[in-house]
């Protein structure tokens, strides 16, 4: 028997945006964990004791409550059209979402390979680049880092630092977060994450309490740094214009997830479908009772189970930003991003203190 190749563990890139667990049912047989059957249980059970009712009553009553089952395929015309609609609209919403994000990761791996490849001399005179400008670039290059999740925090309604307003910043640790309006319900109390802790400078104060975004005051220190760059003759102006750009597009991402997250589908329609959903599944008994009897019940149940299942679906999708499981995997894409860049930039240290020769020297020669 000829020896087997070793299994490969997951390395990066995309280590963490990609990693499959094996799955131990198939998707057939899973009830819990990504599935929508907890948001389509209560109206399966409703409509099925209905028409158990309506059965009831046929079989008991002196005159048969059945209606003509021709209303039915008219009826499933409307349903279906909507419920297309609604998944189109909230999958549409998710896949732009996602690419708002990749958008984002672009932006800050761009500019964290243009800041280290340019961050290497102080001045004309091709002096060495000073310790202070190394701690300038490698603080930006975490400030890039930040930014990525300041957007996710900011999407989720979590706001984690302590606010400027605030004179004893100790007191932040006891101040509640303004409350999620996740399907999940998970909120918290405001204490200072890890990843802020050691991303953010030091003393950076936020002013969200007065209505200023997180990322959108983090991109304004990454502007700071490209007009020192520019004045430490480290960036020309068309370059500087480029990264500016690359900052552009970087805010016009996050403003278009800020509006899938603030603009929900509008009342009316979801009022509408939920009331035209339950029409149909109460006329379905009516329409199956005569021909089928006591089989009506699980012909209903089974239609509704299907079509509210649809509805689960573009629920779920509607905004894909939280803690569901069949949300963004925001967490893994950052994290992809974040080890990336401090690969980069621990090589650019290297070279750039002059401390020895990695085994990948010459990256940024």
């Amino acid at each position: 028997m000829p020896p087997q190749p070793p299994s490969r563990r997951p390395t990066y890139p995309l280590a963490h945006a990609s990693r499959r667990k094996p799955r131990r049912l198939p998707l057939v047989l899973r009830f819990t964990k990504g599935s929508i059957h907890s948001i389509v249980v209560i109206p399966v059970i409703l409509h099925s004791l209905f028409t158990a009712l309506v059965v009831y009553l046929t079989r008991h009553a002196h005159a048969s409550l059945g209606l003509p089952p021709t209303i039915i395929p008219s009826l499933s015309i409307v349903v279906g059209l909507m419920l297309v609609f609604r998944n189109q609209t909230s999958y549409d919403r998710f896949w732009t979402g996602r690419n708002c994000l990749t958008t984002i990761g672009t932006s800050v791996r761009n500019l964290a390979r243009v800041f280290l490849v340019n961050a290497r001399r102080g001045g004309e005179d091709g002096a060495k680049i000073s310790a202070v400008e190394i701690a300038d670039t490698e603080r930006m290059i975490r400030v890039l880092i930040a930014v990525l999740y300041a957007v996710k925090n900011n999407l989720r309604a979590e706001f984690n630092i302590p606010p400027a307003g605030l004179v004893d910043a100790d007191r932040f640790q006891d101040r509640p977060v303004r409350p999620s309006t996740r399907s999940s319900g998970e909120s918290g109390t405001a204490t200072p994450k890890a990843e802020y802790v050691t991303l953010l400078p030091d003393g950076l104060m936020g002013y969200e309490d007065q209505g200023l975004g997180l990322p959108l005051q983090l991109t304004v220190l990454l502007e700071g740094y490209i007009r020192r760059g520019i004045d430490r003759s480290w960036f020309n102006g068309p370059m500087a214009s480029q990264m500016t750009a690359q900052l552009n597009s970087l805010v016009d991402a996050y403003g278009r997830m800020e509006t899938i997250r603030t603009t929900p589908i509008p009342v009316a329609h979801l009022i509408h479908q939920r009331q035209v959903l339950a029409l149909f599944n109460c006329i379905l008994p009516f329409a199956t009772v005569v021909e089928f009897g006591w089989w009506a019940i699980p012909i209903v149940a089974l239609v509704a189970f299907t079509l509210y299942g649809i509805e689960g679906i573009g629920v779920q999708l509607e905004d894909p930003f939280g803690y569901d499981k069949n949300d963004i995997k925001m967490e893994g894409i950052i994290e992809d991003t974040r080890q990336e860049v401090f690969v980069l930039l621990e090589e650019w240290k290297i070279q750039a203190q002059g401390t020895g020769v990695s085994s990948h020297s010459g990256m940024f020669e």
